[in-house]
């Protein structure tokens, strides 16, 4: 039997952290390519400045376009060996990540998040979008990132919402890999090929994947809802040191070397409606971790937890939650149809799925949602 587990050679966080950055890019050479939205390189300009005077290294700035695609990718890979550059940065949110993750294709790769709204900065993988925004492909290369390096001061001072919806993402990491413990899945932590390919092997999750996806979730629970309120206060507390954690490193190697299943599935076919193209990915994810739960017919008070914790947090419990005020009978068939198509890491519940039981896990799912808020339900 073969197992696999995937994670980030260093992760590092701490206040004020981007302090430290100029030490990790001087492990490399001189200077790095910082991929990066100029509204970020603002928030923490006087960081980087500091660190690249304190360890002597050079910031090469890349004039990112906002879009991780192939055009960008090619047009930053030559700039940096124009630059001579000795490691990549990729410093923002997701777009620029991605972009660095592509670019450095799973060599010399720091990067540092400025928000902690999923749980895609530890992975090896990451998603190609063509230069107007339209999706592309998935990308995976040979290990994850070498440095996560994480300034709970900076996650501190961002939108609050950015920090719920991180929540939102993680919240489906235990149940997602449970459901592959269950029905005994491959995951996410074989071996990449490149661009197209996908992974060459397949692997199981290994123990200390799933432990940690557990403790994802018991961390959710213990410190959600004080990491919210110091968030909101933009200060830096032990809970929101826990859960910057959480989003981040135990969601993100409890996702990718425990496997995802039904929730983010569902999250997938729930993209179809126009009316959720404005929430984030984890509030999405959130509802769909609801309906995996109907879905596999949990325990009415496991249930009624998750409830109570998006209820606190401020995540989603039904469909009006993430936009949608009505839908038909045909457009919930046709959400399923998506969340159902061959290659959806739904097939990792362990039973059998079709569209049907699919759709009516997402109905019963927003009843339940519409019932807690009323009150009726507990």
């Amino acid at each position: 039997m073969r197992k696999a587990l995937i994670c980030p050679t260093k992760y590092v966080q701490g206040e004020d952290e981007i302090l430290n950055l100029g030490y990790f890019v001087k492990t490399y050479g001189e200077s790095a390519l910082l991929i990066t939205h100029p509204d970020d390189v603002q928030r923490v300009k006087d960081k980087l400045d500091k660190t690249a005077e304190k360890f002597g290294v050079k910031f090469v700035s890349s004039g990112f376009q906002g879009e991780c695609s192939r055009q960008e990718v090619a047009r930053l890979q030559e700039l940096a060996k124009e630059q001579n550059c000795s490691c990549t940065i990729g410093l923002g949110g997701g777009k620029a990540i991605d972009t660095a993750k592509c670019v450095a294709e799973g060599d010399a790769l720091i990067i540092v998040p400025t928000i902690a709204a999923t749980d895609a900065p530890t992975s090896h993988s990451a998603v190609l979008y063509t230069p107007d925004g339209a999706f592309d492909d998935y990308a995976y290369f040979k290990q994850s990132p070498s440095v996560i390096l994480i300034d709970t001061t900076v996650i501190a001072n961002a939108p609050v919402r950015f920090l719920v919806s991180g929540m939102g993402d993680a919240l489906s990491t235990y149940f997602e890999a449970r459901a592959n413990v269950q029905s005994f899945t491959k995951v996410n932590a074989g071996l990449p090929c490149g661009y197209r390919e996908g992974l060459c092997g397949e692997a199981r999750g290994t123990k200390a994947a799933f432990a940690l996806a557990t403790l994802c979730y018991e961390s959710l629970l213990e410190d959600g809802v004080k990491a919210k309120m110091a968030c909101e206060e933009n200060v830096v507390t032990q809970a929101l040191e826990n859960i910057i954690e959480t989003n981040i490193l135990l969601s993100g190697i409890g996702f990718e070397s425990g496997g995802l299943a039904a929730a983010h599935a569902i999250h997938d076919g729930l993209t179809i409606l126009e009316g959720t193209h404005k929430y984030f990915h984890g509030e999405k994810v959130a509802f769909g971790t609801i309906a995996q739960l109907v879905l596999e017919n949990a325990p009415m008070e496991e249930i009624l937890e998750v409830l109570e914790f998006c209820k606190a947090v401020g995540l989603p419990v039904c469909l009006e939650d993430i936009g949608v005020d009505t839908i038909t009978d045909e457009e919930l068939i046709e959400v399923a149809e998506k969340a159902c198509i061959p290659e959806e890491s739904i097939y990792a519940m362990p039973f059998p799925i079709t569209v049907e039981s699919v759709a009516a896990a997402i109905k019963a799912a927003d009843t339940l949602g519409k019932n807690f808020k009323k009150g009726l339900l507990g």
